[in-house]
This record gives structure tokens, C-alpha cells and sequence, in this order.
């Protein structure tokens, strides 16, 4: 251990380490979901952060851990943002900075039976505002929220249509620093086993009390998937020649991916007419989307456009969140150099301002999404509180194939149907598409990276809310409540200390070599 020690006493060498530690849960991510592991990758990091000298040092460790987590479960962005990936990687790695600062200052040492329970609430409830902060559109979006790692794990799906994704990112973490307690503070074995305990019940509790979405029909929805292709008028014969073939399959609903159509239908009016025509052939409104230069406004827009036997409907939806440096480069009079070192958007395009469902008749209503506004849970919750039947997801990891994203990018769709208890459609242009339903278990197969098909899924339809629907992301208010109750404490500590003993005894005295104090000169 002391050999550890010693190895560890170089800055460089601890931060490669911490690096390492938070990169270990991306392994609960697809492509290899290890979703169990999720419970225990933080650990090594937890404990290192722990072992530091200081609680500046401390605080480096997190941020070297949340280098390190960002860029694993981005890792497939590099060949797009080269070298730019690592600079948004460690300017958003500070956020865990504080964390690693609260690990140290409630696990360091030998602490008591008291800091190590209130560590089992503090730092879930630390880690879960630095997901809340880089959850913004403007940093990034909440890709890779802890949570999303229990995608495939009932129970956990049953947890997020209480508490949403964030829920579940405080229970992961708190069974974390629990482990992290028994492995190393005798003292706190027992509040860490309560700890456990607990989180088993509030489990188990979410899977017997929380209301199950009751079914109340059926719709059949099919996914148009063309497969790579070169060329918008190639990939849109192939979507034609996809969605002819579902006629006579009695379909209420055809959806193709994003950026399925790349040109404006004001511009193309054939392409209107051939998309009209195949909603006469099968039977159903067709959802594509449109990436297009728009002819009625200045500006590139990515919008979700209904199509019904009679032509559009009228109903379109213009994409609010735009993903950074792919389609819009923020502060660009700053950082638009980032054009010549990777593949980031030459111009920006332009934002929507509202959500919108959709009515596609025979009483069925769709809240559109489009590419990684999956991956936001409000997003889904709004269009849920607004009547939407059906969440459909449309998007194009095409620049991204052989990645790890295609897999975590569908994995999403189960966590925003449970969420809410209605059934998400997540299509695509290259895979992988999927369906889930509206307790987030996947229906039919996947569509993965080398499906160039169309695929009918039988779809369940509910009625009701979920308490998450009805109260939101209370789970950040909770952990907002616990901080502020924190610095309360310290704010009271730190007054009666200074009362006390007088400003001067604020700090500790510093001590020489052999021990001896030096009392600062006043």
C-alpha cells in the first residue's frame, strides 16, 4: 500500500490514474452494457479521491475523473472534433472538481459513523447537479447520465417512471459510495449497509406501488430504413421503394429518419407529390424529416413534416436543440477555427421555438423528437404533458457507424418510455432502430447498422401519467435541498468558530517537519 502511496505522490501519475478510474463506467454503456458494473465503477475512483493529501488535491482528482468519464462516452466523437474533443472534455471536467473535494471531505481520514452517512446522501446528491448543469443544451446535452446505463434492467425502468433518469443516477451513486464505505471506513460499515438496504426498498417499492401504464389499443407503426447511401435523391428512391412495400400491411403511421429528405418540399414540390402518393399506396401518414435550406424563411432547418393523402398536413415540427459544433458552433466568432481541424457545422442552423404534436387521424397523436433530443428527459416529458400517444425519435448516426454511438444513442428510447409510460419509436437512417414500449421494454427487433429494410412493430397505446410526468425532476430538487442544507452547516460551523476562537483560528496552524506548530504571526 505504501508502495502505492509513493507512485501515486506524482501529480502527473495521479491524474493519468483518476483519468482512468472515471473512464470505467463507460463499460455500462452500450456497446458492452455491463449495466451491473455501473454499481461498482465508481468505486476506485471514490477511493482515490478519498486517499488524497490535501482537499485541493482532491479536487484535481475529480477533475481528472470527469476528463477521463467524458471522454469515454464520447470517444466516438473524435474522429469528427480531432484534438477539439479533449479541450471540451477538460473544461467540462471541472464540474467534478467540487465532488472530488466533498468525497475527500466526508470519507477522508477516519471519519465518523456520522460523516459517512451523511456522505451516502451528499455526494449522490453532488453528482447529480453535475449532471443537472451539463445537461444544458450548451454544453453538450445529457449524454451518458449515469442513469441511462439501466436501459435494459426492469426494475430500474419501473424506478425511472418515478423519479426520471435522475433517480436512478442518485441510486447508482449512492450504491457506489456505499461500496465504497465497506471496502475502506470501518467506522461507517453500518449507515453504508443501511444505505443499501434502503435503496433495495425504494426499489422494490417503485416495482410494486408505482402505476403501470394500462393499455388501451394498438397501433401499427413501421420504420424506413434506407441504409448508407450516397446522395439525397438515392437515399430518397430507396425510402420510396421501402415504404411501397408496406401497402396492404394495414400501417397507421410510416416514419424515416432524420434527414431522410434533403430538400426543401417548397423547393420540390415532386418530391411532395411521390411522398403523397406513397401515403395513398399504404394507407397512412408518412413522418419524414426535412434538412434542408427552407424556401418560406432564411436559414438551414432540420424539421419533422407530416404527409397525408392530401399532401402536408401542415404539421411540422423545426428542431429546438441543436447538438454543438455539428450543427451550430457556439460563440463562433470564437471558436469557429473549429471548422479546420474536424467536421464541425460551416454554418448554423436555425432553432425552433415550441414542441408540437401531432394529430395523424384515427385519435392518434405524435410528439416528434429529433437526433440527440432523445437523450433529454423534459423533452419527452412536455410533449407527454401535451397529449402525444407516441414519442418517435428520428435520427442519422451515419458518421458514427462501427461506433459505440448507434447502440447508446437507441438505448435511449427505453429510458424516455418509461419515463413516461408511452411507447417511443426510435428510427433511423443507418441503425440502429428501435421500439420500445411504454414501460421501456423493447418490442420487435432491432434494426442494426447493416439493416436496409422496413419494419412494422405492433405498438401499445396508454392512457394516464406517470409520477414522473406529474412532478417532474424532483429528485434535483431533493439533491439541491440536501446542498443547501450543507452549506448551511458549514456557513454555522464556520460562524461559531469564529465567535469562538476570533478570525485567526479560522485556518489551522501550519506545522513544521517535526510536527511542531507555527503559529501564524498577527
Amino acid at each position: 500500500m505504501r508502495t502505492i502511496d509513493h507512485w501515486l505522490t506524482s501529480p502527473w501519475r495521479r491524474s493519468t490514474v483518476a483519468a482512468l478510474a472515471g473512464a470505467l463506467p463507460v463499460l455500462a454503456f452500450p456497446a458492452p452494457s455491463l449495466w451491473w458494473f455501473a454499481y461498482v465503477a465508481l468505486v476506485p475512483w471514490i477511493l482515490l479521491a478519498r486517499s488524497a493529501p490535501t482537499g485541493r488535491r482532491a479536487a484535481y482528482d475529480g477533475w481528472s475523473g470527469g476528463f477521463g468519464f467524458l471522454l469515454a462516452v464520447h470517444h466516438w466523437l473524435l474522429p469528427s472534433l480531432t484534438v477539439f474533443l479533449f479541450v471540451i472534455a477538460a473544461l467540462l471536467g471541472a464540474l467534478w472538481a467540487p465532488w472530488g473535494w466533498l468525497v475527500r471531505r466526508f470519507l477522508g481520514g477516519r471519519p465518523t459513523a456520522g460523516r459517512g452517512g451523511a456522505a451516502l446522501l451528499v455526494l449522490p446528491s453532488a453528482w447529480l447537479i453535475v449532471e443537472l448543469v451539463r445537461s444544458w443544451q450548451g454544453l453538450g446535452g445529457p449524454w451518458g447520465m449515469l442513469g441511462a446505463s439501466q436501459w435494459q434492467l426492469s426494475p430500474a425502468l419501473r424506478v425511472a417512471s418515478v423519479g426520471g433518469v435522475w433517480l436512478l443516477s442518485f441510486l447508482i451513486v449512492a450504491v457506489n459510495v456505499a461500496a465504497a464505505v465497506l471496502v475502506s471506513v470501518r467506522e461507517a460499515r453500518v449507515p453504508a449497509v443501511a444505505s443499501l438496504v434502503a435503496t433495495a426498498a425504494a426499489t422494490s417499492a417503485a416495482w410494486a406501488w408505482a402505476p403501470r401504464p394500462e393499455v388501451a389499443g394498438h397501433v401499427r407503426i413501421a420504420v424506413v430504413q434506407p441504409g448508407v447511401m450516397d446522395g439525397g435523391d438515392k437515399r430518397f428512391d430507396r425510402e420510396e421503394q421501402l415504404t411501397r412495400q408496406l401497402a396492404g400491411q394495414d400501417v397507421g403511421l410510416v416514419v424515416w429518419g432524420e434527414s431522410s429528405v434533403g430538400f426543401d418540399l417548397g423547393d420540390r414540390p415532386d418530391l411532395a407529390r411521390r411522398i403523397t402518393a406513397l401515403s395513398r399506396t399504404v394507407g397512412a401518414d408518412v413522418l419524414v424529416n426535412v434538412d434542408a435550406r427552407r424556401s418560406d424563411r432564411p436559414g438551414i432547418y432540420k424539421s419533422s413534416v407530416l404527409i397525408g393523402p392530401n399532401g402536408p398536413t401542415g404539421d411540422r415540427y423545426d428542431k429546438m436543440r441543436l447538438v454543438p459544433f455539428g450543427e451550430y458552433i457556439p460563440a463562433r466568432s470564437l471558436l469557429g477555427w473549429a471548422t479546420s481541424v474536424g467536421k464541425a457545422a460551416g454554418e448554423d442552423r436555425r432553432r425552433g421555438t415550441r414542441q408540437v404534436v401531432m394529430d395523424v387521424g384515427h385519435g392518434l397523436r405524435i410528439g416528434p423528437l429529433i437526433c440527440f433530443e432523445t437523450a433529454f428527459p423534459d423533452m419527452s416529458r412536455h410533449l407527454a404533458e401535451d397529449g402525444a400517444d407516441v414519442l418517435l425519435g428520428q435520427s442519422a448516426t451515419s458518421t458514427f457507424q462501427g461506433s459505440w454511438a448507434p447502440e447508446q444513442h437507441a438505448s435511449l428510447g427505453a429510458l424516455r418510455a418509461a419515463e413516461t409510460g408511452r411507447p417511443m419509436v426510435h428510427a433511423t437512417l443507418t441503425g440502429v432502430s428501435a421500439v420500445f414500449g411504454p414501460s421501456g421494454q423493447r418490442l420487435g427487433p432491432w434494426l442494426g447498422t447493416d439493416a436496409n429494410t422496413a419494419r412494422v412493430y405492433d405498438v401499445p397505446l396508454t392512457h394516464g401519467v406517470t409520477p414522473y410526468v406529474r412532478y417532474g425532476d424532483w429528485p434535483v430538487g431533493g439533491a439541491l435541498l440536501v446542498l443547501a442544507a450543507l452549506g448551511a452547516t458549514e456557513g454555522a460551523r464556520a460562524l461559531r468558530l469564529l465567535r469562538r476562537n476570533g478570525p485567526g483560528r479560522l485556518v489551522p496552524a501550519a506545522r513544521t517537519a517535526h510536527g511542531s506548530p507555527v503559529r501564524p504571526v498577527r
